[in-house]
């Protein structure tokens, strides 16, 4: 019995102390690490949240880029900061696959950090050059089946969310393409509109421009329901590939040990974010659609989720991991 009301003590001296420690958050100044390049999505994203968090928060919150490694120097540099929710990491759904393809890195990414809040989700475009006698998935399969590994198709570099998706797409298809890396997404859609490939899932921002213009054929999107951006293309599961779903998405996550009660401030805090009418328009422009109600508990078990689905493809396909 007083085993029992000692460990019942500890508990309720546990949750006081996380809960002293929300309504001391924030103590400090805040920073919001960046694992990527100024300039692309994850960049804008993060500064956007950032500068509407200082204002809710009335602390200071820094930006700053840690790029390299596919995410994995900014994130291992956040996984090692102090757990008190002063130091947040903006990543994309590419932390999730560099999880996958790295075979050894300086932090654990499922047991190191904790997802926050996903701050918005959208989808890659299935593209083909015009020059493709293809104009669906059906089509597209027909022909790899036809032509066994005489087709390629571009990716954003090995371990990138565009090589695993098409990756889990061949799988699923019983096709074979033959992989051409690209260094990054720009590079990669430049490859394929010049005719360099003639297959590339790339998201909406990138691809998007050139399929408006004709310059690329848009055929499905990757996730398991259409999406808002170009309501008129089917799903890949719609097309013929049944299951088939992969969203790309950013979000915020902390170190592992950061209180509950930070944690679901933050939560909070972020959705009120992105509620907002301005701020919402920008994270459309950068192709995604604001998520408005998952909890931290959700997308921390999307995240794992994620990580598990890409180590067996990698596993599975004997991609060559680093």
């Amino acid at each position: 019995m007083r085993d029992a009301l000692t460990v019942c003590g500890m508990v309720m001296m546990a949750g006081f102390a996380s809960g002293a420690q929300a309504q001391g958050f924030p103590a400090k100044q805040m920073r919001m690490v960046v694992p990527a390049a100024p300039g692309g999505s994850a960049d804008l994203l993060a500064r956007l949240i950032a500068e509407r968090l200082q204002k809710r928060l009335g602390q200071v919150v820094v930006t700053e880029n840690r790029s390299g490694a596919g995410q994995t120097i900014g994130s291992a540099l956040v996984a090692k900061s102090d757990p008190d929710g002063h130091t947040l990491l903006l990543v994309t759904v590419s932390y999730t696959t560099s999880a996958a393809i790295y075979s050894r890195l300086p932090y654990d990414p499922v047991t190191d950090l904790r997802g926050v809040a996903m701050v918005g989700v959208g989808p890659l475009l299935v593209t083909v050059h015009p020059s493709l006698p293809v104009k669906s998935v059906k089509e597209l399969v027909a022909l790899a089946r036809s032509r066994p590994g005489q087709l390629d198709y571009g990716s954003a570099g090995t371990g990138t969310i565009p090589h695993l998706a098409t990756e889990l797409f061949l799988d699923a298809a019983k096709v074979k393409l033959i992989h051409v890396p690209y260094k990054g997404i720009a590079a990669a859609v430049t490859g394929t509109v010049a005719g360099e490939v003639p297959v590339l899932f790339g998201s909406t921002p990138s691809a998007g421009p050139m399929v408006k213009t004709g310059r690329l054929r848009a055929i499905a999107v990757t996730t398991g329901r259409r999406s808002p951006f170009m309501p008129e293309l089917p799903t890949v599961a719609e097309a013929g590939v049944p299951g088939y779903d992969v969203p790309t998405w950013w979000g915020i996550l902390v170190p592992a040990k950061t209180p509950d009660a930070v944690v679901e401030r933050l939560n909070d805090e972020i959705r009120g974010i992105l509620a907002i009418d301005e701020v919402r328009a920008r994270v459309v422009a950068e192709g995604a659609e604001p998520e408005l109600a998952m909890t931290a508990g959700k997308f921390n078990a999307l995240i794992r989720s994620d990580i598990a689905k890409w180590r067996r493809l990698v596993k599975e396909r004997d991609i060559q991991t680093q």
